[in-house]
């Protein structure tokens, strides 16, 4: 079997990768779905596939959005399901992958999700032949570094940082010297 070359280039060492080869949902509803979760956390990105599976949140449509309805605040959008329980599943066997790297899996980030145009193949029994639709779909997740995690965890307990004062300096006030001689004449 040869093994499969991914399009994202990164060296980085804490990263997990996952790809689904000929998935069985269409291409335009993958690369919405990619553009939809792309730099999204993994727990996040979980979440939103489970609403668009619930039909609760859309997926907005930037692309190939001829007579696409409009959804309430983004605009032009779809509930792709079969596609979203695909991701689902993927993003679950990325998880697995970055499990058995030694990876927190709760610390990780989706870096690159992309949906590419597999081969498509003919439907079967059909005298009149119909291409069925094809996708391949990769995923990369990289684990975040634990500064920003511990920043952010700041933030959410509700501890503001101290205010910084600025230090300024005071001065004295001058005596005038014109106004010494004044008082003077209006004594005499």
């Amino acid at each position: 079997m040869t093994t499969y070359k991914y399009a994202w280039n990164g060296t980085a060492e804490s990263v997990a990768k996952c790809v689904g080869l000929d998935l069985p949902i269409s291409t335009k509803a993958a690369v919405h779905l990619c553009s939809f979760l792309r730099g999204k956390d993994m727990q996040e990105a979980k979440k939103l596939l489970e609403g668009v599976i619930q039909k609760t949140s859309a997926v907005p449509y930037k692309r190939y959005n001829d007579n696409v309805g409009h959804r309430k605040g983004i605009g032009p959008g779809r509930y792709p399901v079969k596609a979203s329980e695909i991701f689902k599943n993927l993003l679950q066997s990325v998880e697995a992958n970055a499990q058995s790297k030694g990876l927190n899996t709760n610390q990780l980030t989706i870096v690159h999700i992309c949906a590419h145009n597999a081969p498509l193949r003919w439907h079967f029994g059909r005298w009149r032949r119909r291409r069925m639709k094809r996708t391949h779909v990769e995923i990369v997740v990289q684990e975040k570094p634990e500064v920003k995690a511990a920043q952010k965890q700041k933030k959410t307990a509700g501890q503001k940082e101290p205010r910084r004062v600025k230090k300024v300096k005071v001065q004295e006030p001058q005596p005038k010297p014109s106004s010494a001689p004044k008082e003077a004449e209006k004594n005499d």
